[in-house]
């Protein structure tokens, strides 16, 4: 009988650790299930999503394409420390308008407009220039400046075609 109540105490014992490993089962399979579940939802949502949002795009009257005016090329010596040699800045710019109609209120200000960018020009060394960030703070400060000078009409950017130090 000792015998018996071992085997069914083993047996009591060997059914409480079954469950377990059904229940880790069970939790793999749920989480797989979620995972599966959460990219089929993920997959609709970046790609079948988006379909509806063209056909509402299509309803939107197209945006005006962007007026461009051209200024007059720049050519500035750089100013630098005495007896360095002695550098050149050319510039080629186009001020972006967000509509045709500004360009012909732009344009009786256009001397002052170059007066303005030479004059700033004119005062930067080379070094302020290097590299990317030196041209974008250019790019930034020429539109402000522009900004200033056409007032009210608003130039959305100035776009550099060529941009030569020498």
């Amino acid at each position: 009988m000792a015998e018996n109540e071992a085997e069914g105490g083993a047996a009591a014992d060997g059914a409480e650790a079954a469950p377990p490993k059904n229940k880790l089962k069970l939790i793999i399979m749920a989480v797989g299930l979620l995972a599966v579940l959460g990219g089929g939802a993920a997959t609709w949502f970046f790609f079948f999503r988006h379909g509806d949002d063209e056909h509402h795009a299509e309803a939107a009257p197209p945006p005006k394409p962007p007026a461009f005016v051209d200024v007059p090329d720049i050519m500035v010596n750089l100013a630098g420390a005495p007896g360095e040699r002695v550098q050149y800045l050319k510039l080629k710019i186009v001020l972006e308008l967000k509509e045709e109609k500004q360009i012909e209120a732009i344009k009786p200000t256009m001397p002052r407009v170059t007066d303005i960018f030479q004059t700033y020009v004119r005062e930067l060394r080379s070094s302020d220039l290097n590299g990317s960030a030196g041209i974008f703070r250019l790019k930034e400060e020429l539109t402000k400046r522009v900004n200033a000078a056409v007032s009210p009409i608003q130039v959305s950017a100035v776009l550099f075609k060529e941009v030569v130090i020498q």
